[in-house]
Parts: C-alpha cells; structure tokens; sequence
C-alpha cells in the first residue's frame, strides 16, 4: 500500500460561518474544505470539525465543549466551589473553568455523532475520515461530582463513544487525545476506557496523541518513550502522533512499536505559519522508511488540526503534504531505474 496523504481533522473557520450559523450555510462551508483538501491532492479528507463550531465559543474549535454539553449527567453550569474543585486538579492549568461538572450518570444526551458523520457523507465521494475526541481528554475537563474518580467517568464517557461510533461507516474513524501525552501515569485506566471506544470501530482505527494545541501553543510535556506500553494496548491500525515539532530524534522508538499497528507520520509543523518545502516533506518521510521501514508509515499527516492557521497558510501545506509524498515516490522510482548501459 502506498503512503496516502491525509488531514488531523480541523480546518480554519471559513470568515462566513461567524455571521450565519444556519444548516445550509454550514453545509456549504464543509462543501468547500472537503474541495479544497481534494484540490491540494488529499487522498483521505475530513469534514474540518466545522459541525461542532460554535461562533459564541470558537476557541477550542468544538473539540471539548460540543461533546460535554450534550451528554446528559454533566451541567455546563456551575457554582464557585466547582471552579475550585477544578482549579485544584493538576495539568489543566490552560484552562481557567471546567467544561463542565458531572451531577449524574452520564449518557449520550442529544450527542449524535452519527447525524454529523452522514451531513458530511453526501458532500465528497472521497474517502472519508470520521474524528472524535477520545474519553481521557474529555474526563480530564469535567468535575467529577458524582463517580468519585476520572477512571470512572473515562469508562461511562467511553461506552457513549462506543455505541455512537459503532453507527459509523466512515473509511478510518479517529479517536483524539491530547492530554495523555503529558500524563503517563494515567496510562492504565486510560487505555482500558480507549479500549472499549476502538472496540465499537467497525472500520479503519485510528488513534491521534500530541501533545496540544491550545492558542498554537503545546501544552503537555513529555516523551513518547514514556507512552510506549500505552500505545502497545491499544486495538488500533495507526497511530497519528507529533513529531515535525518536537523532532525526529524520538522516532527509533516506534521500532519497538507492534508491529501490527501502523504510523501515520507527521510531517508538517501546524504551529508555525512557513510552509514546508516539498523537499523538506520527502526527507522526513526518508527518513521515517529508514527508520521503520516504509511499510509502517501508513499516511502522512500535519502535527495537528489546521484551526489556529489561515486558510492560505493552511491549503499551501496540504499541497506541500501531497507534492511532498510524491517527490518522495519519484525519487524511490529513479533510485531502482537500472542504467541503460
């Protein structure tokens, strides 16, 4: 299988969706990213989170609050000793208040991830790239006033997942977390509740770790190292993890990686506005087959979602992704042409 060029998931607020919110405009604006991912040459696309854009709350981009706010068991209301509960867990000092406070059971609510995934189905005959927030991340911003534990709101949070997600024909359906990275020590409990959220997955699994994106900035801190026997327990078939960023100096660990799981490999730094050289894209994918062999980069992909960029920083990446991978090609077919002598 060729490496396939593909997208994190969200994409750049298009200017017209603050004014009109209402469904046939949305409509129109996944339309167009779904083109342009197309037209910059990618080969798996995704609706660039734009059904979970709120205009009166844009700057987490729906990755946290469009999932809390519509499972029932959690109010998004809350008193001052809640901000204090909150305030007093370590590791989410970026945030100044909960996404919200667990009073209840929690359920799906009003979530309907499968409406949201068929909304987009119609607009592309592409292959299609289902995302979702993954169970440790949301846990870790809710106050918990009723399981006694964020294990146990992970695994109620989880199982909602699961069943929503079993719904979903999409060709790769991708759990994303991004607070794991920095809290290896919650590894355990978090791999058991992503477990039962693969477990729904009836297609393509995939799995994206960085290491946050909160105002262009990383908030975790950590080495992937110390993920490693986490990402072992994982049912997945690819991982989507950070490194044009961080570096390549890490990217010898992934040898001891199982070697059934695959890497979608990142290739384009999402918090720099410089657009990669196709050049630059193909030596870091050189570098990966060198590594790990090319068989094991199964896609190659930004850091993380495009939303903190401009439209035209972000469509000149994903044309840098493409050209890239193919001057990658082009130069393992010129390196096995024999000479004609």
């Amino acid at each position: 299988m060729s490496i396939q060029t593909t997208v994190v998931g969200s994409y750049p607020i298009p200017r017209w969706l603050y004014g009109d919110s209402s469904k046939t405009t949305l409509r129109d604006a996944i339309a167009v990213v779904l083109k342009t991912q197309e037209l910059a040459g990618i080969d798996l696309v995704a609706d660039g989170e734009l059904n979970r854009f709120d205009p009166s709350h844009p700057e987490t981009n729906g990755m946290i609050d469009y999932f809390v706010s519509r499972f029932s068991g959690v109010k998004t209301k809350y008193s001052v000793s809640d901000l204090d509960a909150f305030k007093a867990e370590a590791g989410m000092s970026f945030r100044a208040a909960p996404a919200g406070v667990v009073h209840d059971a929690i359920g799906e609510g009003v979530l309907n991830l499968p409406a949201d995934y068929a909304f987009t189905r119609e607009l592309t005959t592409k292959p299609l790239k289902f995302t979702c927030t993954g169970p440790h991340m949301l846990a870790k911003t809710l106050t918990d006033r009723f399981y006694g534990g964020h294990d146990k709101v992970c695994l109620a949070i989880a199982e909602v997942l699961r069943d929503q997600l079993a719904r979903i024909d999409a060709d790769v359906v991708q759990i994303d977390e991004a607070n794991i990275s920095g809290h290896p020590e919650d590894a355990e409990w978090a791999a058991e509740a992503l477990n039962v959220v693969l477990s729904g997955i009836r297609t393509v699994r995939g799995c994206h770790i960085c290491f946050g994106n909160y105002g262009g900035q990383s908030i975790q801190k950590g080495f992937w190292k110390s993920l490693l026997p986490f990402l072992n327990k994982l049912t997945v078939d690819h991982y989507m993890l950070e490194f044009a960023r961080r570096g390549y100096d890490e990217l010898a660990i992934f040898r001891d990686l199982d070697p059934k799981i695959g890497m979608a490999l990142s290739v384009v730094d999402i918090k720099d506005n410089e657009v990669e050289s196709a050049d630059l894209i193909a030596q870091r994918i050189e570098l990966a087959a060198e590594t790990l062999g090319e068989e094991r980069i199964h896609y190659i992909n930004p850091d993380c979602g495009f939303w903190m960029l401009s439209r035209s920083v972000s469509d000149r990446k994903m044309k840098a992704l493409a050209d890239g991978r193919d001057l990658f090609y082009g130069r393992r077919q010129s390196d096995e042409t024999p000479l004609d002598l």
